[in-house]
C-alpha cells in the first residue's frame, strides 16, 4: 500500500449534508443540515480529500434534468463557503422514465462506482477512506469499495434499522450528525 495516496471522506449529499425532501430538484428546496459545512471543513483541515457521492434518481424520472444537479452542488458549496473536491453522481435509475438514464448501472449506491471512479480522478486509497450516509445503500456502497463506513441518524437515517459494529457493511459507528462522525474519523487516524 501506498501511504503517500490520500483518503477521503465520501458525504452522501441528501440526509447527510442537506435536508431530504425527496428529490431536491432546484436550490430553494437546498437546506444545509447545521453543523455540516464545519464538520467538512474538519475533515478537509485534517488531510482528507471530501467527496459527495449522491443517487440523483429524480434524473432518470423526469423530475428535473440532469443540468440541475450540478446547480445544486454550485448552490450548496456557494452557500457554505465550501469546496468539495469532487462531486459524484448517478441520474439512473432502472424504473425511470427518461430514456438516456434508465438503465442498470454500474455508479448507482450500494453499487461502488462513484466511489472508484473519484478514487481513480483524485489518487485516493479507498482502503484508508471512509463513507458517511444515511442509508443502507450508502453504507454498502463503502463496502464494496473497501471503505470503512458510518451511519449518520440525520435523514433517512432516523428510521434504518442497522446497529453498530457490523462487519458485514464495515459499520464502526451509527453517531446522531456529521459533526459526530467527522469527530469518529478523526479519532482514528
Amino acid at each position: 500500500m501506498n501511504v503517500s495516496v490520500k483518503p477521503a471522506i465520501f458525504f452522501d449529499r441528501d440526509g447527510v449534508l442537506i435536508e431530504d425532501s425527496h428529490y431536491v430538484g432546484s436550490v430553494a428546496e437546498v437546506r444545509v443540515i447545521p453543523g455540516a459545512a464545519e464538520a467538512v471543513r474538519r475533515a478537509q483541515a485534517a488531510g482528507f480529500a471530501v467527496v459527495v457521492v449522491t443517487n440523483q434518481s429524480g434524473v432518470a424520472r423526469g423530475l428535473f434534468p440532469e443540468s440541475q444537479v450540478a446547480t445544486i452542488h454550485a448552490h450548496i458549496e456557494a452557500e457554505t463557503g465550501l469546496s468539495f473536491d469532487r462531486w459524484e453522481y448517478c441520474p439512473h435509475h432502472t424504473d425511470g422514465t427518461v430514456p438516456e438514464f434508465t438503465t442498470d448501472c454500474e455508479c448507482r449506491k450500494p453499487k461502488p462506482g462513484m466511489l472508484v471512479r473519484a478514487a481513480a480522478a483524485l489518487g485516493l486509497d479507498l482502503s484508508r477512506s471512509w463513507i458517511v450516509g444515511d442509508r443502507a445503500s450508502d453504507l454498502d456502497a463503502g463496502y464494496a469499495a473497501g471503505c470503512r463506513a458510518i451511519l449518520v441518524r440525520t435523514g433517512y437515517g432516523a428510521k434504518v434499522d442497522i446497529h453498530h459494529p457490523n462487519p458485514a457493511r464495515n459499520l464502526v459507528a451509527v453517531v446522531p450528525s456529521v459533526a459526530e462522525a467527522v469527530d469518529t474519523i478523526l479519532s482514528f487516524e
